[in-house]
């Protein structure tokens, strides 16, 4: 029996289909559905259609457990739906692409069933904003840089830190096509400065310009941010670098040596902070100290 068309087989058997939460045997929103209606099983069968086997499985359990019943009321499979767009059956291999996924969230919510469709709607928003963010945070990052966007991203890829050559690499590049420290520190803030603004669950490529300003001396950072060309992007990137609590050797001690005035406009930029956690760091790091 050909994979892709294993599950439409039994559908044409299927008598009912029980449709419920992985979580909760029982729980509220269980329905069924009569399949012998050839209308609401041929509707069923498009929904259900998959196109092909991922290679893998997701790790989570799923979200929707659909039961199919002959007219013996004998089960014939247990299919699980995971974020909208795959299948799991134990009778592949692995996870199955739908061909719609839409299709089937929309028999769901026609079923009264609706939270699938919402959690897929918020779940596909949030991926465009996050992917507008990792544009944004590249057309910020410095021109010296350029060729190196997927090693520089490979941390949010692979789940580990850059390696120590990509930074020497990275440093390398910034001071030979920007030898003037200030101007190289600016630039770094600015790119810093362009991330999400999340400081926890924010992508972990967004820390390469924070580990390479951790290395500049905490002068040319202040000759930096006292520059006339400094503005609030670059007041943004240096927030979340010395907010950031182990970003540099010693945090304190160059804290202690900004001027108070300078304290003073990043704490008020701070408080236009959409992210309640930076806002929260910056006051607790950057605040004058008590007298």
């Amino acid at each position: 029996m050909n994979g892709m068309t294993a599950l439409d087989q039994v559908l044409q058997r299927a008598d009912l289909v029980r449709v419920g939460s992985v979580h909760e045997a029982g729980a509220d929103g269980e329905f069924r559905v009569d399949l012998c209606d050839p209308a609401e099983s041929e509707r069923l069968r498009a929904a259900m259609a998959v196109e092909s086997l991922l290679g893998t499985h997701c790790m989570c359990l799923g979200d929707v457990r659909f039961e199919l019943f002959d007219r013996d009321r004998e089960r014939l499979a247990v299919v699980v739906l995971h974020h909208g767009a795959a299948l799991r059956w134990e009778a592949w291999e692995s996870d199955a692409i739908l061909a719609d996924g839409h299709l089937l969230l929309a028999w769901l919510a026609g079923h009264g069933v609706s939270g699938p469709m919402r959690q897929f709607e918020a779940d596909r928003q949030r991926a465009e904003q996050e992917a507008q963010e990792e544009r944004d945070w590249l057309a910020a990052m410095p021109a010296a840089l350029e060729g190196l966007a997927e090693r520089i991203l490979s941390p949010s890829r692979t789940g580990r830190r850059p390696s120590p050559e990509l930074l020497s690499e990275l440093t390398h590049r910034l001071r030979l096509t920007l030898p003037d420290p200030v101007e190289r520190t600016l630039a770094l803030l600015h790119w810093h400065g362009s991330g999400s603004g999340r400081h926890f669950g924010h992508p972990l490529h967004e820390d390469v310009p924070g580990q390479l300003l951790g290395a500049v001396p905490i002068a040319d950072l202040l000759a930096a941010l006292t520059d006339p060309r400094a503005g609030d992007r670059h007041d943004a990137g240096a927030v979340r670098h010395l907010a950031g609590g182990k970003t540099r050797p010693d945090p304190k001690r160059d804290i202690a040596r900004l001027p108070q005035p300078l304290r003073a406009r990043l704490l008020a930029h701070t408080r236009l902070c959409a992210d309640p956690d930076e806002q929260r760091r910056a006051e607790r790091w950057l605040a004058p100290p008590q007298t």
